[in-house]
């Protein structure tokens, strides 16, 4: 596991940056919601009548008076958003940058064979996503105690097992393109990204799109239809673990042909 854990190394200090960003902006959230809870009451009211911008991210299905509803939104802009950004840059980076940084030929020099070092960067990859969400995971269950809220802990685990594998899904979507880069291509990572969230508000909007919900991971990690249905929709997780799937085929077949 020499590779997996080189990769775990060298990219421990963006780990490091993204987990505590995104620990520290959603403990934030949950601390200011004692003092907002009065004025969630009236947003209810508000977000009622502003038409397909409440239905775009969800809005129309939850009750901001309760603390479920706040979080539901919070963590989906901060926790969906900013980690699905972190997913994607790690994955596309990840085959890209031996060419990038010229350290292909002394990677493959030592005995391992092709196909063994696309396994063990996937490995990392997963590995750093799974401990970014279990740390701020922590963080954000002690902050809800903190503030005297009650912890749900079947709504708290599908919130974050659905923003887990959307993370994993994007990661392993960036990480087959990154078989085909020969540089780190994060403007790709952060494009592809962006892209399915906006995908995601576009299927809410009109029902005409709500084909898009196949494509994006954000459409089984919508936090609003979590609260609401308190279940992940599974057609389009196992829509998305197919094009997961499709990214990790297409790296293990183009990595080992890769002209390096």
């Amino acid at each position: 596991m020499t590779v997996f854990w080189h990769e775990i190394k060298r990219g421990r200090r963006a780990l490091i940056i993204w987990t505590a960003a995104i620990a520290a902006m959603l403990a934030i959230s949950v601390f200011v919601y004692p003092q907002m809870r009065e004025q969630m009451e009236g947003m209810n009211e508000m977000f009622a009548d502003m038409g397909a911008f409440t239905a775009a991210f969800g809005m129309d299905k939850l009750n901001f008076g309760e603390f479920k509803g706040y979080f539901a939104v919070e963590c989906g802009n901060v926790l969906g958003l900013g980690g699905a950004m972190f997913a994607a840059v790690l994955g596309i980076a990840m085959l890209g940058k031996e060419q990038k940084d010229n350290t292909a030929d002394f990677l493959l020099t030592h005995p391992v064979t092709r196909k063994r070092v696309v396994l063990e960067k996937l490995l990392s990859v997963y590995a750093q996503i799974l401990v970014l969400n279990i740390i701020v995971a922590a963080v954000a269950a002690l902050s809800i105690l903190a503030i005297g809220e009650k912890l749900e802990i079947r709504l708290f685990f599908l919130l974050f097992a659905a923003y887990t594998l959307m993370q994993l899904e994007l990661a392993s979507i960036c990480f087959g393109i990154s078989a085909f880069l020969s540089s780190a291509g994060f403007g790709i990572g952060i494009g592809i990204a962006l892209l399915m969230y906006f995908l995601n508000i576009l299927s809410n909007i009109t029902k005409d799109a709500e084909f898009l919900k196949f494509i994006t991971p954000f459409a089984y990690a919508d936090g609003a239809e979590i609260v609401t249905n308190a279940k992940i929709t599974l057609k389009y997780l196992a829509s998305g673990m197919l094009l997961a799937l499709a990214g990790v085929i297409a790296a293990f077949l183009k990595y080992p042909k890769k002209d390096l």
